[in-house]
């Protein structure tokens, strides 16, 4: 989970429908009823000028491991589903929590039998699936750390570096991929030929595999509960890697306490869930803290059913999502901003998606990005059209050092990007910086640190123990501080203009994203020491194909964006975005539309599809001077000019 922006009250033009027009349809319609948590907080102002803040209620009891919530449900709800994923006839191969106890202390009893601790974990290069949740469960249960570790890495990257840098933090003593031959030139390139390689289905090339079938079929023995029982709050539950945004993934160490406090955190914002079992329709991938500790952990925690999604927000992958809906009617729908979006023109034109879809849903809720007002304008009206109600739409603040939920939204607002107020047991800190506040956090969802990497650990943490989010955030009524926050931008992608004035990356970032719509997928916006911003556009391809018609349907991209019309409406954008009166931190008069994609490999992109600024304004600083160049080189857009008429 990472931050939501919002655009900072700048006006970036109207969209397509206005909030007066949206108001006035739901205003009408009640809300549907959920129960949520407390929305107070108290604020103390320190001496050197910073601001602490918390929630004043006490964070719930919570368990020592994660795993004895599955304990708890296998005798509460032994028949109730906890996971499903189809097979490849597509129907749905499900495990109840009792079968799912059952599987993992088989699997735990296999691999107490290798010599696998924090020094030698586990690594899991396959994605979401049946196997990779037992194993990591049985891992868990008996404190044996895994690392699910993100695909793209495996399958994506062509010189394995960021896999490679991982293998060598963690030195394994046991590696999982799901299909041996998928992930083959990965094992091959990565892991030492010492380390055991299980699969499910196909061996790693020439690599000796261990089949999967041999640790679920194994016979269960006391030794289990003999280590279960030695598991506390300190245990090392697993490594999660950042996306190497700086350099090199760095692995997060998640413990017990973490996984377990964050928990007990997210059920007092969502106090529905303990009233009726969390029932999830899922993609984002375990390798990530959103999709394998806040929502995975939720179901677990609450003893809800979680259906394995294999679509993506992708054209040609969404379509599994819808099909998945159409099957299982979700009480909480959390999804990405790019995810709500792809879903919205399935529910426009089918009546039965959309009934399925809002009958039992509690809460909408969004995270990893911004999300564009339009979207959560229209499914609101969407919800209201279908139920004759609105529904709930939440967002919070974290990140992988914070397990991640850390501040939270828990009332309803009529606008995208309030993350609310720290949760439960958790203090934030703001500091006075540049025109800014700079969040920080403390409490005992907060990671004790990087893997084998002091260096990094000590520059996270201030001298009081806070950890240094990286984030800004402002509040959303200066006057009522208990009316939210607001993302205010990333404080390493901020920067100042050749005359001092600083610019503020993050609200205009997602100002000219929403403006831009549905053009641009993300921009890179560069200016440091010079006297104007200017745009790197990562274009959305098909929405700017659509603007050329009778160009070839396969077309590539350059094609696309050299278009002449295509290149005519974005110097109609920007002209929006360069008059005067805006300023210079808010004037963007210049940009080039990417052919070319990010690189996964160089860190221009992270696996999980965000854009890392700072890395792409470095190896593209080619571009930069073209940018900037005088007179304005071919290629470069320039706000209301031309470059041919149109027809």
């Amino acid at each position: 989970m990472q931050s939501c922006h919002a655009d900072g009250g700048i006006d970036f033009g109207s969209m397509s429908r206005t909030l007066a027009q949206t108001n006035s349809a739901q205003s009408r319609a009640p809300l549907r009823a959920v129960r949520l948590g407390p929305a107070d907080a108290v604020v103390e102002r320190k001496a050197d000028g910073s601001l602490l803040m918390r929630s004043p209620h006490p964070l719930q009891a919570y368990p020592n491991c994660i795993t004895e919530r599955l304990v708890h449900w296998r005798k509460a709800a032994p028949e109730r589903v906890f996971l499903a994923q189809r097979d490849a006839g597509g129907a749905w191969r499900t495990l109840t929590y009792a079968q799912t106890f059952a599987a993992v202390r088989a699997i735990a009893t296999a691999l107490l039998t290798r010599d696998l601790s924090p020094e030698r974990p586990i690594v899991i290069l396959s994605g979401n699936d049946l196997e990779h949740a037992l194993l990591g469960l049985a891992a868990m249960h008996v404190g044996i750390p895994y690392a699910p570790i993100s695909v793209p890495y495996s399958l994506v990257s062509q010189d394995f570096k960021k896999l490679k840098s991982i293998i060598e933090t963690l030195t394994p003593g046991l590696v999982f991929a799901a299909d041996g031959k998928t992930f083959a030139r990965a094992i091959a390139a990565t892991v030492p030929a010492d380390v055991e390689v299980v699969t499910l289905a196909n061996p790693a090339g020439e690599r000796p595999t261990t089949p999967f079938a041999e640790f679920a079929n194994a016979k269960p023995s006391a030794a289990v509960e003999a280590a279960h029982a030695k598991v506390g709050p300190d245990t090392i539950a697993k490594f999660l890697f950042t996306s190497g945004s700086t350099g090199q993934p760095k692995g997060v160490i998640n413990t017990q306490r973490m996984l377990c406090a964050n928990q007990a955190m997210i059920r007092s914002s969502f106090a529905f869930i303990a009233d009726e079992p969390p029932v999830l329709v899922e993609w984002p991938p375990w390798n990530h803290t959103f999709g394998g500790n806040h929502d995975f952990n939720m179901v677990l925690f609450n003893g809800g059913s979680f259906y394995i999604d294999e679509g993506k927000p992708l054209p040609g992958a969404i379509e599994a999502t819808v099909r998945n809906l159409r099957d299982v009617a979700t009480t909480i729908y959390l999804n990405v901003p790019k995810g709500f979006e792809m879903l919205l023109p399935y529910l426009r034109s089918d009546a039965a998606l959309r009934e399925r879809f809002f009958s039992r849903l509690k809460v909408l809720f969004y995270a990893g990005a911004s999300l564009a007002q339009h979207v959560w304008d229209e499914y609101q009206e969407l919800a209201v059209a279908t139920t004759g109600e609105r529904i709930i739409f939440l967002s919070s603040l974290g990140s992988t050092e914070t397990a991640p939920a850390a501040v939270a939204c828990t009332w309803e607002t009529d606008r995208s990007g309030n993350i609310g107020i720290p949760l439960p047991g958790v203090e934030l800190k703001l500091v006075p910086r540049d025109g800014k506040f700079e969040a920080r956090l403390r409490g005992p969802n907060i990671t004790p640190g990087y893997w084998r990497a002091p260096n990094l650990t000590a520059d996270a943490f201030d001298a009081e123990g806070f950890y240094k989010i990286g984030d800004a955030l402002k509040f959303a009524d200066a006057n009522d501080p208990g009316k939210g926050l607001i993302f205010d931008g990333r404080i390493a992608e901020d920067f100042k203009l050749a005359t001092g004035t600083w610019v503020s990356v993050g609200p205009l970032r997602a100002g000219f994203i929403a403006h831009c719509a549905p053009l641009v997928r993300d921009v890179v916006l560069a200016g440091a020491d010079r006297d104007d911003i200017a745009a790197l556009i990562i274009p959305d391809i098909e929405a700017c194909r659509k603007l050329a018609a009778g160009l070839a349907a396969d077309a590539p991209a350059a094609a696309v964006v050299a278009d002449p019309r295509v290149r005519n409406k974005f110097a109609q954008l920007l002209e929006a975005l360069s008059e005067p009166s805006r300023g210079t931190s808010a004037r963007i008069r210049r940009a080039i539309v990417l052919a070319e994609p990010l690189s996964l490999d160089v860190g221009e992109i992270t696996d999980k599809g965000s854009i890392n600024q700072r890395a792409v304004l470095a190896h593209r600083a080619a571009l930069i001077e073209r940018l900037y160049a005088d007179p304005p080189p071919a290629g470069v857009i320039v706000a209301g000019r031309a470059t041919v008429a149109t027809e």
